[in-house]
């Protein structure tokens, strides 16, 4: 497979798990976190913001393989 079809394969895998993602922190931000004390949801925030990046990693490491040419 080219790297090609594995970046445009990559992408739509990406595009969607970030939107599922999104909805599923949106309803964990509106769900528990709002009555947490405020150093709480910061540290909730962040983390949500920065979690996505973990399961998406060997995605990113298999489009950016090189070509066996």
């Amino acid at each position: 497979m080219g790297i090609r079809f594995r970046k445009l394969i990559g992408t739509v895998v990406m595009l969607a798990f970030i939107i599922f993602y999104a909805l599923f922190a949106m309803a964990i931000a509106e769900g528990r976190i709002t009555q947490a004390p405020k150093l709480v949801q910061t540290l909730a925030y962040i983390v949500l913001g920065l979690i996505w990046i973990v399961p998406l990693m060997p995605l990113v490491r298999w489009m950016a393989k090189l070509d066996k040419s």
